[in-house]
């Protein structure tokens, strides 16, 4: 009874936002779950960057590649973005790790297409798969896919997605031509790293470690406003798409991957309602999955 009405809760809850959710919820011990349209492809966008990141580590604990490693960062051609070395207007020289920590904590799209560079979209296709992540795929680096939009949004430029119609053609938002998965297949992947199943132990702890210094409140987090619960997550944006896949973690060593994926009819780049629903959402879902 407790996931019936959690189930509907969550629908209101999309609802009242104004947006078109998919969730799963695991309980990561015990096999629980909740699904609410958990196999739906959805559109990943920054979400993928958790693929990239267990790929990298999954290389270094195979010897293929130094985490220490130095990387130039020249300013010329970087990917764009608003936070980290995408934003940045110097050159910089930083670990494979330390572009790893920017790409996860504020998003950075320059560190990701940095590391794609070092590892390939192969390497994290083939992580995926191993995984038995049947859903996922990454079809295009950040830049490519920032690439598509631009070209897609046509000579009007980043105004133009203000307009329904122009977002409607962007194959940036659609899962049969963009980096995808489902939620059930990124709350498998989160399971795996918090079961030291997706790495050694070792990577694990350093994949989890970073998971928990992403900077965003706004998403995930905001469902669970307590000093004693941890929240580990990623998220992802693009033009109507809001995205969190985390793991909440409870004094009493409950653990909870959640995996929340959202589009709105309205195109504008703040809507708060949007972001708050996913924590609202996964905190229905995890109450349900605590419930005796």
């Amino acid at each position: 009874m407790a996931v019936t009405d959690a189930l509907a809760r969550i629908h209101a809850a999309f609802a009242d936002a104004g947006v078109t959710g998919r969730l799963h919820a695991l309980d990561i011990d015990s096999g629980a779950q909740l699904d609410a349209g958990a196999d739906q492809p959805v559109c990943t966008a920054s979400v993928h960057k958790l693929c990239l990141l267990v790929t990298l580590h999954e290389q270094a604990a195979a010897g293929i590649l130094d985490l220490t490693e130095q990387v130039e960062c020249p300013p010329q051609s970087r990917t764009t973005g608003p936070t980290g070395l995408a934003a940045m207007l110097d050159g910089a020289r930083l670990s494979l790790r330390d572009l790893a920590y920017l790409m996860m904590s504020v998003s950075d799209n320059a560190a990701a297409d940095l590391l794609l560079e070092r590892v390939g979209l192969d390497a994290v296709n083939r992580s995926t798969a191993r995984l038995g992540l049947g859903h996922t795929l990454a079809v295009h680096t950040f830049g490519e896919l920032l690439a598509t939009i631009k070209e897609d949004a046509g000579p009007g430029g980043a105004r133009s997605l203000a307009d329904p119609l122009v977002v409607t053609r962007l194959r940036a938002l659609d899962p049969a031509r963009s980096n995808r998965s489902t939620p059930r297949d990124m709350t498998r992947l989160l399971a795996a790293v918090w079961r030291d199943e997706a790495c050694t132990p070792e990577h694990g702890a350093a994949i989890r470690r970073i998971l928990g210094l992403q900077v965003w409140p706004h998403r995930l987090a905001s469902g669970f406003p307590f000093d004693d619960v941890h929240v580990a997550g990623k998220t992802g944006s693009l033009p109507t798409v809001r995205n969190e896949v985390g793991v909440v973690e409870y004094p009493d060593g409950g653990r909870y991957a959640v995996a929340v994926f959202t589009r709105t009819a309205r195109t504008s780049a703040l809507l708060p309602a949007a972001d708050a629903v996913i924590g609202t959402a996964a905190r229905l879902a995890v109450d349900a999955l605590r419930a005796p």
